[in-house]
């Protein structure tokens, strides 16, 4: 498929419905979760194109989001769908999120260094930049890798499995549970978990046990995402509340593996000196903005388990 087909020639080939059905306020979760993969399925096809030429870093980060938030429909929906249809969908949205994922994380750590180099002294600044070659080059491999993916017969087959998915439903035999009412009760229970596992961490958690605590978190907002058509305001304030931990825990990962990847560049670079202090410059920078993040993750934990507590 070539990057400049159009995309409603695509919409057509896989017989993706014009219109998302209307789920209704009463509607199973199996009717949410059809409704939700037909919005997200016509984002990731509306941003192929961009993705392809590279036009835009963001038309990559939405076409990412789409299919993260598709997985995460499947995954909350999962006890009410047929997961002989389900789940072979599902991971097949897990291997199209991996194609994306390593260029959208190298566009996000190569911004943020590149804002940060801007910063430094101008001695600093150009030994900074060629740090930072080794990320550009490995960025280059991961796009192609990426348009290969695009462009494989294996992503046809999912775009196809998707919209059938959208125009015929998966779910489960007899499987007409109240939405809004089994939402909430998986959302409580995920938030008692999250509860669980704050009670075991340390004073001082270890990184990767703040990024443990992240993933479980997101199961909260992708839950809350899927019940936000048909709920109210308690749904819609824990769902703002979910963002926000997830955006606190997001940005002390992030400074986590900025400063690891700028360390592994400079191995690579033979005892420069230059390049050994913008390093340095960069990884302090990186330590403080961690350090910030540690600070807020705990209140924005509280906010979320009291905004759980009112559903």
């Amino acid at each position: 498929m070539g990057a400049e087909q159009d995309i409603r020639d695509v919409a057509a080939a896989v017989r993706l419905p014009e219109a998302p059905p209307d789920p209704g306020r009463a509607a199973p979760v199996a009717e949410l979760v059809r409704t939700g993969l037909h919005t997200r399925l016509r984002a990731v096809l509306a941003h192929d194109p961009g993705t392809r030429r590279d036009s835009d870093p963001e038309q990559l980060h939405q076409m990412r989001v789409s299919v993260r938030r598709m997985r995460a429909m499947l995954k909350s929906g999962r006890p009410f769908l047929d997961t002989a249809r389900s789940e072979p969908l599902r991971a097949e949205l897990g291997w199209l999120g991996r194609a994306l994922g390593p260029v959208r994380d190298l566009d996000v750590l190569l911004a943020r260094l590149d804002e940060q180099a801007e910063l430094l002294p101008a001695a600093e600044r150009a030994a900074a930049q060629d740090l930072l070659g080794g990320l550009r080059a490995e960025r280059e491999r991961a796009r192609a890798d990426l348009v290969a993916a695009l462009d494989g017969e294996r992503y046809l087959r999912l775009l196809q499995d998707a919209a059938d998915a959208v125009r015929a439903g998966i779910a489960a035999p007899d499987s007409t549970a109240d939405g809004a009412r089994e939402l909430r009760r998986a959302m409580r229970a995920q938030l008692r978990k999250v509860e669980e596992q704050v009670a075991r961490l340390p004073t001082d958690p270890a990184d990767e046990q703040l990024h443990a605590l992240r993933i479980r978190g997101k199961r909260i907002r992708y839950t809350a995402e899927l019940a936000r058509p048909i709920s109210g305001k308690p749904v819609r304030r824990l769902l703002k509340k979910a963002e926000r931990f997830q955006d606190v825990l997001g940005a002390h990962q992030d400074a986590c593996v900025t400063a690891h990847r700028v360390r592994e560049q400079l191995a690579t670079a033979g005892g420069d000196t230059a390049a050994a202090f913008a390093a340095g410059r960069l990884v302090e920078r990186e330590s403080a903005r961690r350090a910030e993040q540690r600070a807020r993750w705990q209140r924005s934990w509280r906010e979320l388990r009291n905004a759980g507590r009112k559903l």
